[in-house]
């Protein structure tokens, strides 16, 4: 049986040979979007595909992100195998992050949405503004 047939979309199969669906409130891998499409998940995951960054480096990339947030991210994207955490015991402590193969399959994809956002971003405030002048 594929994936494709046993879920009627793309995806895996639980270990009880049950479907993975993001849309089904309890499956594991609408966590693991949570965690991409968080803003400071896709960020972060952006930031990445230049390379191995240290934590410092990832922080100033990620304008806004504050230390706490950017280490719950970071986390969060490591547990799902996206993010690969490396610490050398120097002094002081370096710690380097970079992207997983997986990671950079996501990071890619997201590149192709940011710049479509990016790109279409004169459209987007145009109708916003059309929306709020209707709504003001």
């Amino acid at each position: 049986m594929t994936t494709e047939s046993a879920a009627g979309s793309p995806g895996g199969h639980h270990a009880d040979d049950l479907p993975y669906s993001v849309f089904g409130r309890a499956c594991p891998s609408r966590h693991v979007l949570k965690d991409i499409t968080h803003a400071w998940g896709s960020l972060t995951l952006a930031a990445l595909l230049d390379g191995t960054i240290r934590f410092n480096e990832l922080r100033r990339r990620v304008d806004g992100v504050s230390e706490k947030m950017l280490s719950q991210t970071l986390q969060a994207l490591e547990r799902d195998g996206l993010v690969h955490r490396k610490a050398q015991l120097t002094n002081p402590p370096r710690v380097d992050y970079c992207l997983t193969a997986t990671g950079r399959e996501v990071a890619e994809q997201l590149q192709v949405l940011i710049a479509l956002v990016e790109e279409r971003m004169p459209q987007v405030l145009e109708a916003q503004q059309r929306y709020d002048e209707t709504r003001g």
